[in-house]
């Protein structure tokens, strides 16, 4: 295992199964600590936002700041790169002033010239192709309700977005087999689905993508979903809404196909009534709290390896 300090953490296609162990072991520790080491104390880090955020936003300002670090909140047009300054200058500048960046934005693409100009290590908020932030959260909350990994099912249900790739990937790498349940023309990135097949290879974990949601939900110890309308699909709203609801709405139906104690995973926001009805986001079945919660535990536990 190379190490995490100074890496880059654009996607979960970088990480070894140990290094992503490793995050999930210092994440749970931390999570159980009251007090957690100050490996930032002194250091500033830059906090990008071309994308608006709750969790992603909360959850890393408040872990630099648990680590003794400065978080510096940069709105995309508030900066510079609004009014044109390229990616690239923008890196250099920063570079003199932090020691680490996290970037939540549009394209992928942007993230990598960060990566490549920057000295200081780059994390992936949330980009369009993958979300590796949210997904370890989701595993180590998968590990808070089942005790492991390897061996469980995840179904997830619903469009094959960003979430749907770095899942994919995750639970490939980690053993977790997963199945896809999305309608033609909503599948995940062919790319996100190679890497998984490869990983899942080497660690035994079974993928399927089909189209009957109950195929993929049958037998299940997670369910997990995600909007249906993405940020920046809004004029694709209606299109998308009849595609997926109502087969793809995640329902107690729905859910009763799972196994017994399946939890519901979900990133949040919600839309409750569109890809998960109330009920379901709201039974004691549903582990979207903690799993909101444990993209502190996992923020934490990330930037004190990378730093």
């Amino acid at each position: 295992m190379a190490g995490l300090k100074g890496r880059d953490i654009l996607s979960l296609v970088e990480l070894s199964p140990r290094e992503i162990d490793l995050i999930l072991k210092r994440s749970s520790l931390l999570a159980r600590r009251r007090t957690v080491p100050q490996k930032l104390k002194g250091k500033a880090v830059a906090l990008i936002f071309q994308k608006p955020s709750t969790r992603t936003r909360v959850s890393f300002e408040t872990a630099v700041a648990q680590l003794g670090g400065h978080p510096v909140y940069l709105s995309w047009n508030e900066m510079q790169l609004g009014r044109g300054e390229t990616i690239s200058d923008t890196a250099k500048v920063l570079d003199r002033y932090v020691k680490a960046i996290m970037a939540r934005v549009y394209s992928h693409d942007d993230l990598v010239v960060l990566a490549e100009t920057a000295d200081a290590p780059v994390i992936n908020g949330l980009s369009d192709k993958h979300h590796p932030c949210q997904i370890l959260a989701d595993l180590l909350t998968l590990i808070q309700y089942k005790k492991r990994l390897k061996g469980l099912k995840l179904a997830y249900v619903g469009d094959g977005n960003n979430v749907c790739n770095s899942l994919l990937i995750g639970c490939a790498k980690t053993g977790v087999n997963i199945a896809v349940a999305r309608p033609p023309g909503y599948g995940p990135d062919p790319e996100a689905v190679k890497y998984a097949e490869e990983a899942a290879a080497r660690s035994g974990a079974s993928i399927s993508i089909v189209e009957d949601p109950k195929e993929a939900v049958r037998g299940a110890d997670a369910v997990y979903t995600d909007t249906f309308v993405s940020m920046g699909m809004e004029k694709e709203k209606e299109t998308r809404l009849s595609a997926f609801i109502p087969k793809y709405q995640v329902t107690r139906t729905l859910l009763s196909h799972a196994k017994p104690g399946a939890i519901f995973l979900h990133c949040l926001p919600a839309h409750r009534g569109e890809e998960v009805t109330a009920d379901v986001i709201d039974d004691a079945q549903s582990a979207v709290w903690d799993e909101a919660e444990n993209r502190l535990h996992t923020a934490r536990g990330l930037l004190s390896l990378i730093m």
